[in-house]
C-alpha cells in the first residue's frame, strides 16, 4: 500500500461519520457497566439514568452517522460495514442485559429471541455474501427497524422507576416498551425475510456485485 493509499484509508476512517459509529461501539461498555453496578452490585439509582442517557445518545448517532455521510459525501465502504456491526454489539448487548435482569417478561421475551435470531441471520448473510464479493446494502425499512428496536429498548432501560420518578406511577412503561418490542420483532421478521429471499436469488443467480434497493426494498 503506498501512500496516498495509506492517507485515504485514514481519512476515510477517521471522518465524522466513523468517529460517531466508534461512540456507538464505546458506549456499550459504559451502558453494560452502569447498569451491572446499579442492579447487580446494588449501586444508586443515578446509574442507571447514566446508562440510559448513553444508550439513547448512542441511539442518535446511528442517525447522524448517516446523515453526515450523506451531506458531506462521506460515505464508504468502511462506514457502511461498521455501522450495521454498531447497531447490532448495541442492541445485542441492551437485549442480554434485559434478559439476565429478569427486566422482561415471558412473553417479552419472543421477540428479544426473534430480534437475536435475525442479526444472526443478516450477519451470516453478509459473511457469504461478501466473500464472493457481493454487497448487502442496509435499506431504508431496515433503518426503521432499527431506530424502532432502540426507541423500545430506551423504554424498558428506563423501566416502571421513570413513571414513579415523575410522579406517574401509573403509567406501563414497561409494558410499553414490551409492545415496542413486539413492534421491532415484526419489523425485523420482515427485514429478515428480504434480507434471505434477496440474498438466496443473488446467490443462485448470475452475480453482479451488489444487491440494488429494487431487489431489497
Amino acid at each position: 500500500m503506498n501512500i496516498a493509499t495509506t492517507r485515504g484509508v485514514a481519512k476515510t476512517s477517521l471522518s465524522l461519520p466513523n468517529i460517531l459509529t466508534y461512540a456507538r461501539i464505546a458506549a456499550i461498555p459504559v451502558v453494560v457497566g452502569c447498569i451491572y453496578v446499579q442492579a447487580i452490585m446494588d449501586g444508586p439509582l443515578w446509574l442507571r439514568w447514566v446508562a440510559l442517557a448513553v444508550f439513547l445518545a448512542a441511539a442518535v448517532t446511528d442517525f447522524l452517522d448517516g446523515y453526515y455521510a450523506r451531506i458531506w459525501d462521506q460515505q464508504s465502504a468502511f462506514g457502511r460495514m461498521l455501522d450495521p456491526i454498531a447497531d447490532k454489539l448495541l442492541v445485542g448487548a441492551a437485549l442480554m442485559m434485559l434478559v439476565g435482569q429478569g427486566r422482561l417478561s415471558a412473553w417479552g421475551l419472543y421477540p428479544a429471541i426473534v430480534i437475536m435470531l435475525r442479526e444472526i441471520l443478516v450477519s451470516g448473510l453478509r459473511e457469504y455474501l461478501a466473500a464472493i464479493r457481493i454487497g448487502l446494502p442496509v435499506t431504508p425499512l431496515a433503518k426503521w427497524k432499527t431506530g424502532f428496536q432502540m426507541g423500545a429498548l430506551g423504554t424498558l432501560l428506563a423501566g416502571d422507576s421513570t413513571a414513579r420518578l415523575v410522579h406517574l406511577p401509573f403509567i406501563p412503561v414497561t409494558a410499553i416498551g414490551e409492545v415496542m418490542l413486539w413492534v421491532a420483532a415484526g419489523l425485523t421478521l420482515w427485514t429478515g425475510w428480504d434480507y434471505l429471499t434477496a440474498g438466496v436469488r443473488h446467490a443462485s443467480g448470475p452475480r453482479t456485485g451488489v444487491l440494488t434497493k429494487r431487489q431489497l426494498p
